[in-house]
């Protein structure tokens, strides 16, 4: 009896520690995000400090709250495109913004069509009459290409310019999965579905190579315009077409050989630059060393709140994978978009639908759904308009097949009408480690898809027909929208990708323009006056924990996961680079459904590589973080198991 009563005080004080743990944890986090919350009192003169720690996005991915707690890095802060580009056109009206600076010391990049939008947007504060700085210790290509437009652009003698161009390898699997046994079986549709390749090739196709190469070109010969434009004295051919001779002349100094290609204009540490802009434009108060009189994005859009007056247009943002079921921010989950579209409709005073589009697509179900949400608009006599952000391919497009009028970027990755399904199977595996299966029918598909004995080829044969039927319904919708006809969208269908100057040529889109210019023409096919009409996004709501955690590393100084030299961002790259092949083949083992997806257009169109983990699941363009086996699908475990 003693014993036990020693037992249960030891289990009641851990009990009681744990609960202590917690609401100190709590309340520590609860301090840190009102400590950390924008103060409009805060708004000073000086520079709009505008600090990309992170990386682009069209709709930051919502942080799951448990795996932000236990996980060993920080989730990596992402910066809604239309806040940054909100915060420079305050910059050319507040008087007590005086310049804006650009921290790019770790800017992770994002997609292109995003950065040219910023880009115009520092071209238009800059006609204001204010001066842009921009600062890093290294400039990669999409800082870069921000770098460009800015007055004066600071890097550290320790840095350089690294600029790449687009493209580079992926990972091909057939050969570790016909070493551990597993056979995928691929239904698709597409000369140019090269979605599937990894899986049942060891190489890429000649097909998706000419796909890829074509838009690789546009992308980058919009890329090198921009930054020609913005930077004309700009001298970047060695570097691009001799890099390594190039280094070799200024015998490796990065600084040097940016400095004499005319690449940057000043050399000087962060406390040099920082004195430079407080000799400017005022000191830090209190004063300290290398600081300047500055005021946060994050504090200039707190005190400026967004215009509501007059009819509403609402906006609702389709970013990342379209998958089934409900999902936060960051993730296109059928049930949840189509829901705040339906809620919408049925209680909002809407004169007119944009749709912001910025997704590789997705689960076909869950894209017919939030398509048949659009539809309804269109029955209620609403004018519905697509922005298309950096890309929306596959799902992406399928759902954007209601509008009236289509917005792109020229560097909008789109198309990719295509659409496959997936199914692997462990046979081989288990034969080589001794398990076989068996067992009786009662039709031709009992037991099918058989992962353990093998698909049959009955299945193999009623599963394409599904497919093929799944891709005539894509085409049609894709017909009836674009006013062709069935046979001239399967030629430029067949899955493959485009950039937005050839897809405007062959009529996926209608127009070049951002999200302003779709937003325009909702109010004029709606008949609303200029200046009596609003935006009004319609977005997930967070959870009080996640935007808890979201507010925190908003704010916070430096994230451990954004590296700021060359050499720490090639090792970023490396390890995203095997976390993607973990993502794939935890995607070939996870996949449910038919799906019309573009896997090899996140590399493409710039989608971060990290997003993914602050939402929690994992696609073939972002890595996830994994919790333990539990987490991992059985194909995973099994080849974590098969590596030993």
């Amino acid at each position: 009896m003693a014993f036990a009563k020693g037992a249960w005080r030891i289990l009641v004080a851990f009990k009681d520690g744990l609960v202590l743990i917690f609401m100190l944890l709590f309340f520590g986090l609860l301090f840190s995000a009102l400590t950390a919350s924008p103060n409009p009192a805060k708004v000073k003169d000086g520079a709009l400090l505008i600090k990309l720690d992170g990386v682009i996005a069209e709709q930051p991915a919502a942080i799951d709250p448990v795996r932000a707690l236990i996980a060993n890095e920080a989730p990596v802060n992402e910066y809604r495109q239309r806040d940054v580009i909100r915060a420079l056109k305050l910059a050319e009206t507040d008087n007590s913004v005086k310049a804006v600076v650009f921290d790019l010391d770790r800017f992770l990049g994002g997609g292109q069509a995003s950065i040219t939008a910023i880009g115009h947007s520092i071209d238009a504060v800059k006609k204001a009459g204010k001066p842009v700085y921009s600062f890093a210790t290294a400039y990669s290509q999409d800082g870069y290409q921000i770098a460009a437009h800015a007055s004066e652009i600071w890097m550290d003698p320790m840095g350089g310019v690294l600029v790449t161009g687009p493209g580079g390898s992926q990972p091909y699997l057939k050969g570790l999965l016909d070493k551990i046994g597993i056979t995928a079986h691929v239904y698709k549709v597409g000369t140019y579905k090269s979605a599937v390749e990894p899986f049942i090739r060891s190489e890429q196709s000649p097909e998706a190579k000419q796909a890829l190469k074509a838009v690789y070109d546009e992308i980058w010969g919009l890329w090198r315009a921009d930054v020609a434009k913005a930077r004309p004295a700009a001298q970047l051919d060695g570097l691009l077409n001799t890099p390594a001779a190039s280094v070799e002349a200024v015998k490796g100094d990065l600084s040097v050989l940016a400095q004499n290609n005319k690449l940057v204009d000043k050399l000087g540490d962060r406390v040099m630059f920082g004195k430079y802009v407080a000799a400017k434009f005022g000191k830090a108060s209190p004063e300290k060393t290398g600081e300047y009189a500055s005021t946060s994005m994050a504090t200039l859009l707190a005190a400026n709140s967004a215009d509501g007056n007059g009819d509403s247009i609402g906006v609702v943002t389709i970013a990342g994978e379209i998958v089934d079921g409900k999902g936060g921010a960051g993730k296109a989950a059928g049930t949840t978009v189509s829901d705040l579209i339906y809620d919408a409709l049925d209680n909002k005073e809407l004169k007119a639908l944009v749709i912001r589009v910025d997704s590789p697509g997705g689960s076909v179900l869950a894209s017919e759904k939030i398509r048949l949400a659009i539809e309804e608009a269109k029955t209620r006599k609403l004018p519905v308009v697509v922005s298309m952000a950096n890309l929306a391919a596959s799902g992406g497009y399928w759902v954007s097949t209601p509008a009236d009028v289509i917005f792109a970027e020229p560097s909008t990755i789109t198309g990719s009408i295509g659409i496959f399904g997936i199914i692997p199977s462990g046979e081989n595996a288990l034969r080589k480690i001794g398990v076989t299966a068996d067992g009786v029918k009662t039709t031709p598909l009992s037991g099918e898809p058989n992962i353990l004995g093998g698909i049959s080829p009955e299945f193999d044969r009623f599963a394409q027909s599904t497919i093929e039927k799944g891709y005539g319904d894509f085409i049609n919708r894709v017909a009836k929208s674009r006013k062709k006809t069935p046979e001239q969208v399967d030629a430029i269908g067949q899955g493959r990708i485009w950039a937005g100057g050839t897809a405007r040529q062959i009529g996926l889109v209608d127009r070049f323009g951002g999200i302003d210019d779709a937003l325009a023409e909702a109010a004029r096919l709606a008949k609303l006056g200029k200046g009596n009409w609003h935006a009004e996004y319609i977005d997930p709501k967070q959870d009080f924990l996640s935007q808890l955690l979201g507010n925190m590393g908003a704010e916070q100084e430096e994230s451990a996961a954004a590296p700021m030299d060359l050499f720490a961002r090639a090792a970023w790259g490396q390890k995203m680079a095997w976390q993607r092949i973990e993502a794939d083949v935890q995607m070939l083992g996870g996949v449910q459904g038919a799906q019309v997806r573009c896997l090899e257009c996140g590399a493409i169109a710039g989608t971060p590589a990290i997003l993914s983990w602050n939402a929690g699941a994992s696609s073939n363009a972002g890595a996830s973080s994994n919790t333990g086996a539990a987490q991992d699908g059985w194909l995973l475990r099994f080849v974590k198991w098969a590596a030993g």
